[in-house]
């Protein structure tokens, strides 16, 4: 019996030496200067940008793992991860598949505009033949024994999101895939930036994703469901969100230009073959209340009062109302009302992509004897937003302002929109 122990003990010392043995060997090869061109090479062509590596290595513990230190992907703004780590599963390993059990990303960088060219550019050569045309026969598939990629779980730790404007959001999260490829649980944790304080959570039943995030002091709820499209290849995303009691300057900071308690329900639905696609394809409706809303960057009953052109200042709402409905970028406000006090207000605005501001709002305010209504044109963008007169509402205020000053100038934008509309174009639109 001892002599039986001996021997496993000897037979487990060799293994743990050839472990090492090979570990060592690895470690040298990952090292070498024409492993690591050969690496950023294949990537780089890729990812359509230059790939740069720093240290590689075989880590043995706690887990085995292959990494990469320093990763640079030389596009504008760079794309940076200080360590990302890929653990295989070795049993899927020894049966001829290659499967990662866990890729772990830590303290990197990722601009939106980095994300959005890779994407582009990995698009363009998928949608090249072999003979690099465009149109060309889809590549075969994989010949039987052929190792294919599967990725089970990701970490990200201390991941620093930047968007368009230049604005971060730093995250440590977790997300496990089933064997489908799709996500089966995640969980997110915004430590710092934009959204900072946010939790969510979401965790797949059947065909439903539920999930919940705390945020703004109130709660965002719903559940998603995935399914195939009427197209063969399609699918479907469908999902119906609330929203509680959220401070909705949390949700736009830093900018902030609405505060206030938002109550939501939100439809959602997409059509698309491919995740990157998603974005373009999904489509939004949601019907808001916000109470207690402050509107930053526009005063309107001093635009009422002035009969110009306003910018600046701030208007006080008890509530503020609407639908908001959005395709990719483009978003389209429908049936606005305002009230507040003596003035109340009702509208359609459209923000476009890149988010220029133009619409119409209809401003009432409360004078002896009933109310005065002007119209006003928005323009501007979100950062800078602006309204004055439409060009049929100028006419009227320069007639009313010759016969009575003061309200007979608001008196005269009212009927001179009026007139605007029944001339059409004669005054330049309206």
């Amino acid at each position: 019996m001892v002599r039986i122990v001996k021997w496993l003990a000897a037979a487990l010392a060799l293994g743990v030496l050839l472990l090492a043995g090979v570990a060592m060997a690895l470690q040298f090869w990952l090292r070498t200067d024409d492993f690591r061109s050969r690496v950023e090479r294949d990537a780089s062509a890729a990812l359509g940008a230059p790939l740069k590596l720093g240290r590689l290595s075989v880590d043995l513990w706690p887990l085995p793992a292959v990494a990469a230190d320093d990763v640079r992907l030389l596009t504008r703004p760079p794309l940076t991860i200080g360590r990302i780590e890929a653990r295989p599963s070795w049993m899927a390993l020894l049966g001829g598949r290659l499967e990662v059990a866990t890729l772990i990303a830590r303290k990197a960088v990722l601009p939106e505009t980095a994300i959005d060219f890779v994407g582009s550019a990995m698009q363009m050569k998928k949608n090249k033949g072999p003979a690099g045309r465009t149109g060309g026969k889809p590549s075969e598939k994989a010949e039987p024994g052929t190792a294919s990629l599967t990725l089970r779980r990701v970490v990200l730790d201390q991941v620093t999101w930047i968007d368009a404007k230049g604005v971060r959001a730093t995250v440590n999260a977790e997300m496990n895939l089933g064997g489908d490829g799709l996500l089966d649980e995640a969980s997110v944790d915004v430590v710092q930036g934009r959204f900072a304080g946010a939790k969510g959570s979401i965790r797949r039943k059947g065909s439903q994703w539920p999930l919940r995030v705390a945020i703004g002091g109130g709660e965002i709820t719903g559940n998603l469901q995935l399914q195939p499209g009427k197209t063969a290849g399609v699918l479907q995303l469908v999902g119906l969100i609330s929203t509680d009691k959220v401070e909705i300057a949390a949700l736009t900071a830093p900018d902030k230009p609405l505060t206030g308690k938002l109550q939501a329900q939100t439809t959602l639905r997409a059509e698309f073959k491919d995740v990157g696609q998603l974005r373009d394809a999904l489509k939004t409706e949601t019907r808001f209340t916000v109470r207690d809303a402050v509107l930053q960057k526009l005063d309107l009953l001093k635009a009422v009062q002035t009969i110009g052109l306003s910018r600046g200042g701030t208007t006080q709402l008890d509530v503020l109302a609407g639908t908001v409905t959005t395709q990719g970028k483009a978003v389209q406000l429908t049936n606005l009302v305002a009230t507040s006090g003596m003035l109340s207000a009702t509208g359609n605005v459209s923000i476009a992509a890149d988010k220029a501001l133009s619409g119409r709002v209809n401003v009432d305010v409360a004078a002896t004897g009933g109310t005065m209504g002007v119209p006003l044109a928005v323009g501007g963008t979100t950062d800078d937003p602006s309204v004055m007169l439409t060009r049929g509402a100028m006419l009227g205020a320069a007639l009313g302002t010759l016969v009575a000053p003061g309200a007979g100038t608001a008196v005269g934008a009212s009927a001179g929109n009026r007139l605007g509309d029944a001339l059409g174009g004669l005054f330049g639109g309206k």
